[in-house]
């Protein structure tokens, strides 16, 4: 009777329970890596009163750390883990099981070490793939089971914080080559040099959205007080069916459009060995020289440019790379009549793989389609347009040994002209509160290690209320996490841009000195000099491993306590002698500074010498009384020299005299 008795309680436990089940984070997943040093936050769902126990056990079974929560009312619970048995390393298995209903989640190949948050917009978002010719060998070589990568998959919310996120592909996937393709290059480095540094696990949770605006990672509450209109901005999208018909006639707006441009294009017609402009035997003869560096096209719809390349026996049927720089804005590229690749629009570098046997020996034809709907359709200077072949043909540092350069001329012949497209784009990302809601408030309580900020180019329109929301952003983020203290890494912007010899005040310097000076005044965060990486035709420069580099020299301070000697800051000044005499927190490279500007009270700024001695720095001074001073203050001064004799730039700066 009693064995009868106990099945009958099994079976109605199971009846009970059978609709009853664990729903765990998006975060929490084989593989994920939990912060060590800290009693680890873990969260779920289940049904309204279950009792929760979560345990970590070693692959043994052996119970290192458990902890218990009851399911609120909405079926919620939280609890933390205490951390104090719990050695960095693993594998783990963290067990979460609910009562009375016996579901139980298992989730395996957990490690213990540093996870750190990285966000911002496209700068973070730029791949491995993208960066991969100027690192080839280094990313060939290396793969580490001990670096976990996860990529917030993008969403957005105008109707408040969601509970979670949505499934991911690269969900604490091990850091090596096929992973880490689509995956952020600075998290990718990052994780990589943390480890080689430390030794124990490293978890990259990378939650970037290229183009996106700092005030779409803010709360509504944190924007209400100072900036109420972006959030009834907002407001005005939280209607579904709004955004979705707008969204379908954008879309169908589009497609027209690109029906139209390719019927009314006569070089889309059909040639012998593809469309007619791209035909290998098609006259060109009449078509218009154009020189690269010179040519532009302003106007909307297509146009078409052909250059004929002569082929020797040694290179001909072999695979090769087409290098194309970056064209503005999108286009479609032929050789011989066979596409061998698009590109949608004018950021991404053009790198077309030729397949074996496409190439001839003697007379080939690159044909390009631009397609333009706004500005002046253009090659970008300063980019390499080659073919290359052999094995190294994918790499850009060094470029390849065997290649063979695109000449300047080109030959030109209109497509078709179109009116503008038609468009009402609801580009929610770049809303208030949107991404905060979506892909940000549901990451907490997570712990974390630090957290990266790389994003400031979408603000430069507005720069006056970029060190407002920042400050904003850091302390929410911080309260979000549960984590006062939460050390913030702020990646200044890169320079970028024409480089003009007098003085210049644009967004681009305003938000840098508004990065700058957010870190400065904050304990816990530290700002990245960038200004030395960027490129003046890509706003998207690929040196990302030496960015990731100065990111962690700042964790090796703000994470980790290391006297670590990091960027030169100015600490003092003084008037002198009809000079300014700036002294800095260590020594520099001695010699004639370049981008010194002074300023009297009429706020004119002139170029003035500047002469770096040990850990001073002499301006020379034209006016009695300057009144300001400012440093490499330009969307891109090239070539700004002021370094420490540790090799690190000084940061572009404001400094008021008087």
């Amino acid at each position: 009777m009693k064995q009868r008795f106990a099945i009958v309680i099994i079976i109605i436990m199971c009846l009970t329970g059978a609709n009853a089940k664990v729903r765990m984070p998006q975060l929490f997943q084989d593989g994920m890596v939990l912060q060590r040093g800290v009693d680890i936050p873990v969260w779920g769902w289940a049904d309204k009163g279950e009792n929760i126990r979560a345990e970590i056990q070693n692959i043994k079974g052996k119970v290192l750390s458990t902890a218990n929560a009851v399911a609120d009312s909405k079926g919620r619970w939280t609890l933390r883990l205490p951390h104090r048995k719990l050695k960095t390393g693993g594998p783990y298995r963290l067990v979460i099981t609910a009562m009375p209903s016996a579901h139980q989640v298992v989730i395996n190949q957990v490690l213990i070490g540093d996870v750190w948050l990285c966000s911002g917009q496209s700068n973070i978002d730029v791949t491995i793939e993208r960066v991969y010719p100027w690192y080839t060998s280094e990313i060939d070589s290396y793969d580490n089971n001990m670096v976990r990568l996860f990529r917030v998959q993008n969403e957005t919310s105008t109707s408040g914080p969601k509970d979670d996120i949505r499934p991911t592909a690269i969900n604490w996937k091990p850091l090596n080559k096929q992973n880490a393709w689509l995956f952020s290059a600075v998290g990718y480095f990052l994780g990589k040099r943390m480890q080689q540094h430390t030794d124990v696990p490293q978890g990259i949770i990378v939650n970037s959205w290229g183009g996106t605006p700092i005030e779409a990672w803010i709360s509504a509450d944190s924007l209400q007080h100072d900036f109420p209109m972006m959030v009834e901005k907002t407001r005005l999208y939280d209607n579904s069916d709004f955004v979705k018909a707008q969204q379908q006639a954008n879309q169908l707006a589009d497609q027209r459009w690109n029906l139209l441009l390719d019927q009314n294009d006569p070089g889309m017609k059909q040639g012998q060995d593809g469309p007619l402009f791209t035909s290998l035997y098609y006259d060109d003869a009449q078509w218009t020289p154009v020189t690269q560096g010179e040519w532009g096209w302003r106007g909307v719809g297509s146009i078409w440019l052909r250059q004929h390349v002569t082929i020797d026996k040694a290179h001909a049927g072999l695979p090769a790379r087409l290098l194309l720089g970056t064209l503005f804005d999108a286009d479609r590229t032929y050789l011989n009549g066979k596409e061998i690749g698009r590109t949608y629009y004018q950021y991404p570098p053009r790198r077309y793989d030729i397949p074996e046997g496409l190439l001839r020996e003697g007379d080939n034809v690159i044909t390009i389609r631009f397609i333009n709907k706004y500005g002046t359709a253009h090659f970008i200077k300063e980019k390499a347009y080659l073919l290359a072949f052999g094995d190294d043909r994918q790499s850009l540092n060094p470029l390849p040994k065997d290649i063979i350069p695109l000449r300047e001329q080109w030959l030109q012949h209109s497509g078709t002209q179109m009116p503008s497209c038609p468009s009402g784009d609801v580009s929610l990302q770049n809303m208030p509160t949107t991404l905060y809601n979506a892909v940000l408030h549901p990451l907490a309580p997570y712990a974390l290690a630090g957290v990266v900020w790389y994003q400031g180019e979408s603000n430069t329109g507005n720069a006056g209320t970029y060190a407002t929301m920042l400050r904003k952003l850091m302390g929410e983020w911080r309260q979000l996490f549960q984590q006062p203290q939460l050390p913030f890494v702020i990646v200044q912007l890169a320079n970028y841009m024409a480089c003009v010899p007098q003085p210049q005040n644009t967004g681009w310097s305003q938000v840098r000195e508004a990065q700058r000076t957010v870190a400065e005044e904050d304990e816990y965060a530290e700002s990245v000099v960038n200004i030395d990486l960027g490129e003046t035709v890509d706003i998207h420069p690929l040196r990302k491993k030496e960015v990731a580099e100065r990111i962690a020299l700042c964790f090796d301070r703000l994470a980790y306590g290391k006297q670590v000697t990091l960027f030169p800051k100015v600490i003092s000044h003084e008037i002198k002698d009809g000079n300014v005499i700036l002294t800095l927190d260590q020594p520099m490279h001695d010699g004639q500074l370049k981008y010194f500007e002074l300023a009297g009270s009429d706020g004119r700024f002139q170029n003035v010498e500047a002469t770096a001695t040990g850990t001073t720095i002499i301006v020379s001074a034209p006016m009695s009384r300057p009144a300001t001073m400012r440093y490499a203050w330009k969307d891109n001064p090239l070539g700004a020299n002021a370094y420490g004799l540790n090799e690190l730039p000084l940061s572009p700066f404001e400094l008021k005299l008087e």
